[in-house]
């Protein structure tokens, strides 16, 4: 069952007409930032915890840059439409796309 905040969190973006799938992502990227804090309230955490949340995604989740970017978004949702504004001096290690290199074939595979 969700928390209250959850389910408050999700009316508010029903309420703002965001996308079903939206919904479901932001609340699992916003549970996990909970979580990832030892369930302290977002309203008690700050800059240090979402840079240190974003920076495990990328070092040790190894998550894509677009998931991170989505991440990031949802914890932005979540500090300027329910919480108070976090600072725009967020310091951490963004995701690399790594690069995919081409299968060649040697001459005698040929």
């Amino acid at each position: 069952m969700k928390s209250e905040f959850l389910t408050y969190i999700d009316e508010q973006m029903r309420m703002k007409r965001y996308a079903k799938r939206s919904i479901e992502s932001y609340i699992y990227w916003i549970k996990s930032y909970i979580i990832f804090n030892k369930k302290k309230h977002p309203k008690d955490c700050y800059n240090k915890e979402v840079e240190a949340f974003l920076s495990y995604l990328s070092n040790t989740k190894n998550v894509a840059p677009k998931t991170q970017a989505l991440t990031l978004n949802a914890l932005s949702f979540l500090y300027k439409e329910i919480l108070k504004p976090l600072t725009l001096e967020l310091n951490f290690n963004r995701s690399h796309i790594q690069t995919k290199l081409p299968t060649v074939l040697t001459t005698t595979e040929i």
